[in-house]
Protein backbone atom coordinates (compact mmCIF):
# COMPACT_ATOMS: atom_id res chain seq x y z
CA UNK A 1 0.00 0.00 0.00
CA UNK A 2 1.34 3.46 -0.68
CA UNK A 3 2.55 6.02 1.97
CA UNK A 4 -1.11 6.70 3.54
CA UNK A 5 -1.11 3.10 5.39
CA UNK A 6 -1.89 3.31 9.23
CA UNK A 7 0.17 1.72 11.48
CA UNK A 8 0.27 1.40 15.12
CA UNK A 9 -1.66 2.77 17.65
CA UNK A 10 -2.07 6.41 16.77
CA UNK A 11 -3.52 8.39 13.22
CA UNK A 12 -0.75 9.03 10.99
CA UNK A 13 -1.60 11.90 8.87
CA UNK A 14 0.83 11.94 5.58
CA UNK A 15 1.48 14.84 3.34
CA UNK A 16 0.47 13.46 -0.02
CA UNK A 17 1.46 15.50 -2.85
CA UNK A 18 1.71 19.22 -2.86
CA UNK A 19 -0.54 20.83 -0.82
CA UNK A 20 -2.76 24.21 -0.99
CA UNK A 21 -0.87 25.90 1.63
CA UNK A 22 -3.36 29.39 1.03
CA UNK A 23 -6.28 27.20 2.12
CA UNK A 24 -5.01 25.65 4.91
CA UNK A 25 -3.56 28.83 6.04
CA UNK A 26 -6.75 30.38 5.87
CA UNK A 27 -8.48 27.74 7.72
CA UNK A 28 -6.27 28.06 10.45
CA UNK A 29 -6.98 32.01 10.66
CA UNK A 30 -10.30 30.90 10.70
CA UNK A 31 -9.99 27.94 13.79
CA UNK A 32 -7.81 30.19 15.37
CA UNK A 33 -10.99 32.68 16.50
CA UNK A 34 -11.95 29.95 19.09
CA UNK A 35 -8.41 28.24 19.30
CA UNK A 36 -5.89 30.62 19.70
CA UNK A 37 -1.88 29.71 19.31
CA UNK A 38 1.08 30.30 21.17
CA UNK A 39 4.31 29.12 19.45
CA UNK A 40 6.95 28.28 21.57
CA UNK A 41 11.02 28.50 20.42
CA UNK A 42 13.61 27.47 23.09
CA UNK A 43 16.56 28.95 21.87
CA UNK A 44 20.16 29.91 22.69
CA UNK A 45 21.50 33.15 22.37
CA UNK A 46 24.00 31.11 19.52
CA UNK A 47 20.96 30.43 17.34
CA UNK A 48 20.24 33.75 16.45
CA UNK A 49 23.64 34.27 14.84
CA UNK A 50 23.46 31.48 12.53
CA UNK A 51 21.17 30.92 9.06
CA UNK A 52 18.65 28.70 10.67
CA UNK A 53 17.42 31.56 12.87
CA UNK A 54 17.17 34.31 10.13
CA UNK A 55 15.03 31.90 8.08
CA UNK A 56 12.77 31.08 10.34
CA UNK A 57 11.88 34.70 11.50
CA UNK A 58 11.68 35.45 7.42
CA UNK A 59 9.21 32.82 7.47
CA UNK A 60 7.02 33.41 11.14
CA UNK A 61 6.62 37.01 8.88
CA UNK A 62 3.96 35.83 6.86
CA UNK A 63 2.50 33.82 9.28
CA UNK A 64 -0.74 35.61 10.39
CA UNK A 65 -3.12 32.99 12.53
CA UNK A 66 -0.62 33.33 15.64
CA UNK A 67 -1.89 34.66 18.77
CA UNK A 68 1.53 35.63 20.24
CA UNK A 69 5.20 34.35 20.09
CA UNK A 70 7.38 33.43 22.75
CA UNK A 71 11.16 32.75 22.66
CA UNK A 72 12.36 31.08 25.91
CA UNK A 73 16.24 32.19 25.85
CA UNK A 74 19.35 30.86 27.12
CA UNK A 75 22.99 31.29 27.33
CA UNK A 76 22.57 35.07 26.97
CA UNK A 77 24.22 37.79 28.96
CA UNK A 78 22.34 41.43 29.45
CA UNK A 79 23.47 42.71 25.91
CA UNK A 80 22.70 39.64 24.24
CA UNK A 81 19.51 39.59 25.38
CA UNK A 82 18.51 43.38 24.64
CA UNK A 83 19.85 41.88 21.00
CA UNK A 84 17.80 39.13 21.00
CA UNK A 85 14.79 41.81 21.94
CA UNK A 86 15.50 43.83 18.83
CA UNK A 87 15.94 40.32 16.45
CA UNK A 88 12.46 39.36 17.02
CA UNK A 89 10.95 42.98 17.34
CA UNK A 90 9.40 43.16 13.99
CA UNK A 91 6.72 40.34 13.87
CA UNK A 92 3.46 41.05 13.34
CA UNK A 93 1.77 39.28 16.43
CA UNK A 94 2.59 39.68 19.96
CA UNK A 95 5.91 38.35 21.27
CA UNK A 96 8.06 38.31 24.24
CA UNK A 97 11.54 37.13 24.95
CA UNK A 98 12.15 35.22 28.31
CA UNK A 99 15.28 35.96 29.65
CA UNK A 100 16.21 32.31 31.61
CA UNK A 101 19.49 33.59 32.53
CA UNK A 102 18.21 37.01 33.99
CA UNK A 103 18.00 38.39 37.50
CA UNK A 104 14.35 38.02 37.53
CA UNK A 105 13.66 34.48 36.05
CA UNK A 106 16.46 33.14 38.33
CA UNK A 107 15.04 34.64 41.55
CA UNK A 108 11.49 32.99 40.28
CA UNK A 109 13.14 29.67 39.87
CA UNK A 110 14.75 29.65 43.19
CA UNK A 111 11.60 30.20 45.31
CA UNK A 112 10.36 27.53 43.59
CA UNK A 113 12.94 25.46 44.45
CA UNK A 114 13.07 26.81 48.09
CA UNK A 115 9.14 25.55 48.33
CA UNK A 116 10.51 22.01 47.35
CA UNK A 117 9.47 21.62 43.68
CA UNK A 118 11.76 20.54 41.47
CA UNK A 119 12.76 22.60 38.38
CA UNK A 120 14.93 20.54 36.34
CA UNK A 121 18.65 21.56 34.83
CA UNK A 122 19.01 24.74 32.95
CA UNK A 123 18.28 23.62 29.07
CA UNK A 124 15.76 23.10 26.42
CA UNK A 125 13.54 21.15 28.59
CA UNK A 126 13.21 24.10 31.52
CA UNK A 127 13.25 26.68 28.90
CA UNK A 128 10.35 25.29 27.35
CA UNK A 129 8.59 24.73 31.01
CA UNK A 130 9.33 28.29 31.19
CA UNK A 131 7.78 29.11 28.42
CA UNK A 132 4.53 27.17 28.68
CA UNK A 133 4.23 28.54 32.21
CA UNK A 134 4.07 31.82 30.79
CA UNK A 135 1.51 31.67 28.30
CA UNK A 136 -0.40 29.47 30.84
CA UNK A 137 -0.14 32.51 32.67
CA UNK A 138 -1.54 34.82 30.21
CA UNK A 139 -4.57 32.76 29.47
CA UNK A 140 -4.83 33.97 25.93
CA UNK A 141 -3.92 30.94 23.65
CA UNK A 142 -5.50 27.47 23.74
CA UNK A 143 -2.91 25.37 21.76
CA UNK A 144 0.86 25.69 22.48
CA UNK A 145 3.20 24.57 19.49
CA UNK A 146 6.38 23.96 19.93
CA UNK A 147 9.24 23.53 17.50
CA UNK A 148 13.55 23.80 17.38
CA UNK A 149 15.10 27.07 16.27
CA UNK A 150 18.20 24.88 14.16
CA UNK A 151 15.94 24.53 11.22
CA UNK A 152 18.01 24.94 8.01
CA UNK A 153 15.08 23.93 5.51
CA UNK A 154 12.32 25.88 7.61
CA UNK A 155 9.25 26.90 5.70
CA UNK A 156 5.54 28.32 6.85
CA UNK A 157 4.46 25.28 5.46
CA UNK A 158 5.93 23.25 8.38
CA UNK A 159 4.20 25.50 10.88
CA UNK A 160 0.91 24.91 9.49
CA UNK A 161 0.88 21.22 9.67
CA UNK A 162 1.95 20.95 13.02
CA UNK A 163 -0.86 23.16 14.38
CA UNK A 164 -3.34 22.13 11.92
CA UNK A 165 -4.60 18.70 13.27
CA UNK A 166 -4.66 20.51 17.42
CA UNK A 167 -6.44 23.99 16.18
CA UNK A 168 -9.34 22.15 13.64
CA UNK A 169 -11.83 21.08 15.91
CA UNK A 170 -13.19 18.40 13.55
CA UNK A 171 -10.08 16.77 14.13
CA UNK A 172 -10.18 16.49 17.74
CA UNK A 173 -7.01 15.66 18.74
CA UNK A 174 -4.85 17.04 21.89
CA UNK A 175 -1.61 16.31 20.79
CA UNK A 176 0.05 15.87 17.43
CA UNK A 177 3.54 14.94 16.89
CA UNK A 178 5.55 16.46 14.43
CA UNK A 179 7.95 13.59 11.59
CA UNK A 180 10.00 13.90 8.65
CA UNK A 181 12.64 12.64 6.21
CA UNK A 182 16.54 13.56 7.62
CA UNK A 183 17.87 12.71 4.60
CA UNK A 184 20.79 14.65 2.40
CA UNK A 185 23.26 13.07 0.16
CA UNK A 186 23.15 10.02 2.90
CA UNK A 187 20.57 9.36 5.98
CA UNK A 188 20.36 10.71 8.75
CA UNK A 189 18.62 10.70 12.55
CA UNK A 190 20.92 7.81 13.48
CA UNK A 191 19.64 7.42 17.36
CA UNK A 192 15.93 6.39 16.02
CA UNK A 193 17.34 4.82 12.92
CA UNK A 194 20.35 3.13 15.01
CA UNK A 195 19.00 2.98 18.57
CA UNK A 196 15.64 3.71 19.77
CA UNK A 197 13.81 1.96 17.34
CA UNK A 198 15.38 -1.13 17.56
CA UNK A 199 15.70 -1.09 21.14
CA UNK A 200 11.56 -0.62 21.55
CA UNK A 201 11.13 -3.80 19.37
CA UNK A 202 14.06 -5.64 21.64
CA UNK A 203 11.96 -4.71 24.30
CA UNK A 204 9.32 -5.60 22.65
CA UNK A 205 10.48 -9.48 22.11
CA UNK A 206 11.53 -9.84 25.30
CA UNK A 207 9.05 -8.32 27.54
CA UNK A 208 5.76 -9.46 25.01
CA UNK A 209 3.44 -6.74 24.50
CA UNK A 210 3.38 -3.85 26.06
CA UNK A 211 0.56 -0.79 25.19
CA UNK A 212 3.47 1.55 26.18
CA UNK A 213 5.86 0.09 23.75
CA UNK A 214 3.53 -0.33 20.77
CA UNK A 215 2.48 3.66 21.54
CA UNK A 216 6.04 4.32 21.11
CA UNK A 217 7.02 1.83 18.27
CA UNK A 218 3.92 3.88 16.53
CA UNK A 219 5.47 7.13 16.12
CA UNK A 220 7.58 7.63 12.90
CA UNK A 221 10.10 9.81 14.04
CA UNK A 222 9.49 9.66 17.88
CA UNK A 223 12.68 11.97 18.76
CA UNK A 224 11.19 14.97 16.79
CA UNK A 225 11.70 17.93 18.79
CA UNK A 226 8.05 19.57 16.90
CA UNK A 227 4.60 19.03 18.64
CA UNK A 228 1.76 20.86 18.99
CA UNK A 229 -0.96 20.59 22.07
CA UNK A 230 -3.92 21.59 24.27
CA UNK A 231 -2.55 24.11 26.55
CA UNK A 232 -4.18 22.26 29.72
CA UNK A 233 -1.76 19.36 28.81
CA UNK A 234 1.40 22.11 29.76
CA UNK A 235 -0.28 22.22 33.57
CA UNK A 236 -0.29 18.80 33.99
CA UNK A 237 2.34 16.95 32.36
CA UNK A 238 6.07 16.47 33.90
CA UNK A 239 8.91 16.52 31.82
CA UNK A 240 12.91 15.95 32.03
CA UNK A 241 15.09 18.51 31.72
CA UNK A 242 18.35 16.28 29.97
CA UNK A 243 18.01 14.46 26.60
CA UNK A 244 15.41 12.65 28.06
CA UNK A 245 12.67 15.39 26.65
CA UNK A 246 11.24 13.81 23.51
CA UNK A 247 10.49 10.15 25.82
CA UNK A 248 9.19 11.93 28.26
CA UNK A 249 7.02 14.08 27.08
CA UNK A 250 5.31 11.08 24.97
CA UNK A 251 5.14 9.26 28.00
CA UNK A 252 3.27 12.14 30.12
CA UNK A 253 0.97 12.54 26.57
CA UNK A 254 0.25 8.64 26.97
CA UNK A 255 -0.81 8.83 30.49
CA UNK A 256 -2.70 12.07 30.39
CA UNK A 257 -4.79 11.57 27.26
CA UNK A 258 -6.28 9.16 24.93
CA UNK A 259 -4.62 7.36 22.69
CA UNK A 260 -7.25 8.18 19.99
CA UNK A 261 -6.52 12.10 20.67
CA UNK A 262 -2.75 11.57 19.68
CA UNK A 263 -1.51 12.15 16.02
CA UNK A 264 1.70 12.25 13.86
CA UNK A 265 1.94 14.47 11.18
CA UNK A 266 4.79 14.55 8.30
CA UNK A 267 5.42 18.22 7.94
CA UNK A 268 7.63 18.92 5.03
CA UNK A 269 9.40 17.20 2.34
CA UNK A 270 12.90 16.90 4.05
CA UNK A 271 14.57 18.42 7.40
CA UNK A 272 18.23 19.53 7.65
CA UNK A 273 19.46 21.36 10.92
CA UNK A 274 22.99 20.88 12.94
CA UNK A 275 24.15 17.88 13.65
CA UNK A 276 25.21 16.45 16.76
CA UNK A 277 28.99 14.65 17.01
CA UNK A 278 28.70 10.97 18.06
CA UNK A 279 31.68 11.75 20.92
CA UNK A 280 32.03 8.36 21.40
CA UNK A 281 34.80 8.78 24.00
CA UNK A 282 32.80 10.95 26.10
CA UNK A 283 29.36 10.09 27.60
CA UNK A 284 28.90 13.59 28.77
CA UNK A 285 28.57 15.06 25.11
CA UNK A 286 27.03 14.05 21.97
CA UNK A 287 24.93 11.50 21.01
CA UNK A 288 26.42 9.42 23.81
CA UNK A 289 25.19 11.75 26.19
CA UNK A 290 22.04 11.99 24.74
CA UNK A 291 21.49 7.42 24.19
CA UNK A 292 21.97 7.33 28.34
CA UNK A 293 19.80 10.07 28.88
CA UNK A 294 16.90 8.57 26.47
CA UNK A 295 17.94 5.02 27.69
CA UNK A 296 17.22 6.28 31.82
CA UNK A 297 13.89 7.87 30.67
CA UNK A 298 12.50 5.12 28.75
CA UNK A 299 13.45 2.45 31.73
CA UNK A 300 12.24 4.62 34.04
CA UNK A 301 8.92 4.81 32.29
CA UNK A 302 8.85 1.47 32.07
CA UNK A 303 9.70 1.11 35.70
CA UNK A 304 6.20 3.32 36.79
CA UNK A 305 4.47 0.76 34.24
CA UNK A 306 5.16 -1.87 36.74
CA UNK A 307 8.13 -4.04 34.27
CA UNK A 308 10.38 -5.11 36.57
CA UNK A 309 14.01 -5.53 35.78
CA UNK A 310 16.98 -7.54 36.71
CA UNK A 311 20.67 -7.99 35.75
CA UNK A 312 20.20 -10.92 33.72
CA UNK A 313 17.66 -9.32 31.54
CA UNK A 314 19.94 -6.14 31.00
CA UNK A 315 22.65 -8.84 29.50
CA UNK A 316 20.31 -10.00 27.58
CA UNK A 317 18.77 -6.93 26.41
CA UNK A 318 22.31 -5.82 25.38
CA UNK A 319 22.78 -8.32 23.45
CA UNK A 320 19.40 -8.69 21.23
CA UNK A 321 20.00 -5.14 20.94
CA UNK A 322 23.21 -5.71 18.91
CA UNK A 323 21.81 -8.24 16.88
CA UNK A 324 18.97 -6.14 15.84
CA UNK A 325 21.02 -2.94 15.24
CA UNK A 326 23.27 -4.57 12.60
CA UNK A 327 19.98 -6.23 11.00
CA UNK A 328 18.87 -2.42 10.63
CA UNK A 329 21.83 -1.31 9.17
CA UNK A 330 21.56 -3.82 6.36
CA UNK A 331 18.00 -2.56 5.50
CA UNK A 332 19.47 1.38 5.49
CA UNK A 333 21.70 0.35 3.22
CA UNK A 334 19.78 -1.51 0.87
CA UNK A 335 17.39 1.70 1.07
CA UNK A 336 20.27 4.19 0.17
CA UNK A 337 21.83 1.77 -2.48
CA UNK A 338 18.43 1.84 -4.47
CA UNK A 339 18.43 5.60 -3.82
CA UNK A 340 21.88 6.56 -4.95
CA UNK A 341 22.79 8.00 -1.45
CA UNK A 342 26.13 7.42 0.04
CA UNK A 343 26.15 4.74 2.70
CA UNK A 344 28.91 4.03 5.67
CA UNK A 345 29.09 1.24 6.43
CA UNK A 346 32.17 1.47 8.84
CA UNK A 347 30.26 4.56 10.51
CA UNK A 348 27.14 2.92 10.88
CA UNK A 349 28.21 -0.60 13.08
CA UNK A 350 30.78 2.52 14.94
CA UNK A 351 27.60 4.20 15.90
CA UNK A 352 25.84 1.13 17.31
CA UNK A 353 29.49 0.00 19.25
CA UNK A 354 29.18 3.07 20.43
CA UNK A 355 25.11 3.14 21.61
CA UNK A 356 26.27 -0.37 22.58
CA UNK A 357 28.62 1.44 25.42
CA UNK A 358 26.07 3.93 26.29
CA UNK A 359 23.43 1.58 26.66
CA UNK A 360 25.37 -0.24 29.26
CA UNK A 361 26.01 3.00 31.44
CA UNK A 362 22.74 4.62 30.91
CA UNK A 363 21.66 0.75 32.58
CA UNK A 364 23.79 0.95 35.56
CA UNK A 365 23.10 4.39 36.39
CA UNK A 366 19.70 3.38 36.13
CA UNK A 367 20.37 0.44 38.85
CA UNK A 368 21.98 2.70 41.21
CA UNK A 369 19.76 4.90 41.25
CA UNK A 370 15.90 3.97 39.56
CA UNK A 371 14.24 7.50 40.28
CA UNK A 372 17.21 9.55 39.12
CA UNK A 373 16.77 13.10 38.45
CA UNK A 374 13.65 13.90 39.17
CA UNK A 375 10.76 15.69 36.66
CA UNK A 376 10.54 18.85 36.54
CA UNK A 377 7.01 19.42 38.59
CA UNK A 378 4.17 20.21 36.35
CA UNK A 379 2.43 23.77 36.59
CA UNK A 380 -0.75 22.60 38.80
CA UNK A 381 1.78 22.01 42.07
CA UNK A 382 3.75 24.91 41.60
CA UNK A 383 0.57 27.12 41.33
CA UNK A 384 -0.36 25.01 44.53
CA UNK A 385 2.66 26.18 46.17
CA UNK A 386 2.79 29.49 45.55
CA UNK A 387 -0.70 30.39 43.88
CA UNK A 388 0.43 34.15 42.56
CA UNK A 389 3.46 32.92 40.45
CA UNK A 390 1.90 32.89 37.45
CA UNK A 391 1.61 36.80 38.27
CA UNK A 392 5.19 36.82 39.23
CA UNK A 393 6.15 34.98 36.20
CA UNK A 394 3.90 37.59 33.46
CA UNK A 395 5.36 40.31 35.38
CA UNK A 396 8.87 39.39 35.36
CA UNK A 397 8.80 38.54 31.51
CA UNK A 398 6.70 41.53 30.66
CA UNK A 399 9.43 43.86 32.93
CA UNK A 400 12.37 42.44 31.45
CA UNK A 401 11.06 42.78 27.74
CA UNK A 402 9.81 46.74 28.59
CA UNK A 403 13.29 48.10 30.63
Amino acid sequence: MADFHQTGMISTLHRLGRVDLDSLETQLEAFSHQMPIALVLPSLYSDLTGPAMKGILKELRSVKYLNEIVVSLDQANREEFDHAKKFFSDLYCEHRVIWNDGEKIQQLLKLLSENGLDIGQPGKGRGAWTAYGYVLARRRSKVIVLHDCDILTYHREFLARLCYPVVNPNMGYEFCKGYYPRITDRLHGRVTRLFFTPLIRTLQTMIGHHPFLTYLDSFRYPLAGEFSMLADLARVNRIPGDWGLEVGVLAEIYRNTSIKRVCQADLCENYEHKHQALSQDDPQKGLMKMVIDITKSLLRNLATEGLVFDTAFFNTLRTAYVRAAQDEIKKYEDDAIINGLVFDRHGERLAVDAFTRALKMAVEEFLQDPLGIPLITNWNRAVSAIPDFFARLENAVDVDNTE
